[in-house]
């Protein structure tokens, strides 16, 4: 990352604060239900391969009191938005802090329970599943508590490397002569392989947290697998975390709208593990690739020798960025024109098919989540944290989105993440739609809606700009 660099100097995006992190298993017990998947054959998982872990990151100031809360968990989408909200509400009465101080980001395995609050009660372990989602809050808030009584000060620096586990999954369906696409491994078509690392480090040097930006859907685990698991990321945690003595790893989603894996939808827990793996060495590869914690890299003297020689050594920085900042803006975003909640629920009960019932109920929770309108006010977060961005809305935005915005901005590190504080639908890129693709039927926003997500986010951090330019 050569963006805060001049021609004598390299560094690292920075952000020096007191930071605090925990972490809490919160794998349900079997008898839940846990179906993800219309193709499947069952309601409730039978085994564990990793456990689902939730893990908290708190920004304090100096009376240990929240400013920024970051909450990552190993959980699949909220089904209903109304269930979002209930549970937003409380942790949020409960930890003290406003909306925008808060990023509840899903890891989005597709083999841990969907969050429903108040699901049909006809399903197999629904009562069990409406006590989990309330579990997983209250170890939350005690997360929250345990990480902000335990901050100090830390340096928060961000480097970006490599890894190809993530490839573009809209693949022209070779049967239907071009008239369909399937989800799944395109092998021609280009992906974004950008892997954007923070490595957080307390006074003495100490790494007390990796933090990893990268996009590609946990889908390695599909129908056929039985088991609750965080997919690849429980492996890319293993992996860095026992390279990395102490260190908490935490995956933040990515805009992964169109990337997956090359080989998923196994019932198999070891081609996840490999795929973790895969991503956790491409961490350590990059973390190998940092300066030391707290330095810069300067050019010190030229040296003749066979040819002239640039000679730099690395020194210590005399100071580091400290701004905090947190900020929700609202985009409108047209909808399609979809059947209305009261013609989906006859839809449904029309229905007996197990897969098309799924797709039915998706849409339906989505339509009631967005109202009979005509437009939905789409939450965006936006974070500032020194010399890091951190954007990312409720929405499964195609990676267009974090391209766009670091080729925008390459002052900063940009931490795009899809998923947070709510799961709503796809954002694809204008250029798709009228394409019989998943992600262009899937979603209720119709063409445009990703680019001016992109065009909302620009704005803001250009005002951003302006307004430090004019102190």
């Amino acid at each position: 990352m050569n963006h805060l660099n001049t021609p004598m100097t390299f560094r690292h995006p920075a952000f020096a604060g007191r930071i605090g992190f925990a972490r809490a298993d919160i794998t349900p017990p079997l008898t839940v239900y846990a179906r993800n998947w219309g193709a499947a054959e069952h309601d409730r998982a039978e085994s564990v391969h990793r456990p689902l872990t939730l893990s908290a990151m708190v920004i304090t100031d100096d009376n240990s009191q929240p400013k920024l809360v970051l909450i990552e968990g190993d959980l699949s989408w909220w089904r209903e938005l109304d269930t979002w909200h209930r549970f937003r509400d409380l942790l949020l009465a409960s930890i003290g802090i406003p909306p925008q101080s808060l990023i509840f980001s899903l890891t989005h395995s597709h083999a841990s329970p969907p969050l429903m609050q108040a699901p049909d009660s006809g399903l197999p372990g629904a009562g069990e599943l409406a006590q989990w989602v309330d579990d997983v809050r209250s170890q939350a808030e005690q997360l929250v508590t345990t990480a902000a009584s335990t901050a100090v000060d830390c340096l928060m620096e961000w480097h970006t490397g490599s890894c190809r586990l993530a490839n573009n999954r809209d693949f022209p369906d070779p049967t239907s002569n071009g008239t369909r696409n399937l989800c799944g491994f395109h092998p021609h078509a280009e992906s974004d392989s950008t892997l954007l690392v923070g490595r957080v480090t307390d006074r003495a040097g100490v790494v007390r947290a990796i933090l990893v930006n990268y996009a590609c859907h946990p889908t390695t685990l599909a129908f056929g697998n039985r088991s609750l698991s965080p997919d690849f990321v429980g492996a890319m945690r293993a992996t860095i975390e026992q390279h990395v003595t102490g260190a908490s790893a935490f995956f933040l989603q990515g805009a992964s709208g169109e990337l997956a894996p090359r080989h998923q939808y196994t019932g198999d827990t070891s081609v996840a593990d490999r795929h973790g793996e895969q991503l956790g060495h491409a961490v350590l590869a990059t973390l190998a690739d940092m300066e030391p914690p707290g330095t810069e890299l300067a050019f010190e003297k030229s040296v003749e020798s066979g040819a002239p020689l640039a000679v730099w050594q690395h020194r210590s920085r005399t100071s580091f960025p400290k701004q905090v900042s947190a900020s929700i803006r609202l985009v409108s975003l047209p909808l399609k024109q979809w059947p209305t909640s009261h013609q989906l629920q006859a839809e449904l009960e029309r229905c007996d098919d197990r897969a098309l019932r799924e797709r039915i109920t998706r849409r339906l929770a989505v339509r009631r989540a967005l109202g009979d309108g005509e437009t939905f006010a789409m939450p965006v977060s936006l974070w500032r944290t020194g010399d890091i961005l951190w954007v990312g809305s409720m929405a499964e935005s195609y990676s267009l989105l974090q391209r766009s915005l670091r080729r925008r901005f390459p002052r900063f590190a940009v931490v795009c993440l899809n998923l947070i504080n709510g799961s709503i639908g796809y954002l694809p890129p204008a250029e798709l739609y009228g394409s019989d693709l998943y992600q262009v039927w899937q979603t209720p926003f119709a063409r445009g809606s990703l680019e001016s997500v992109i065009r909302a986010i620009e704005t803001h951090i250009e005002g951003m700009q302006r307004a430090e330019s004019s102190k």
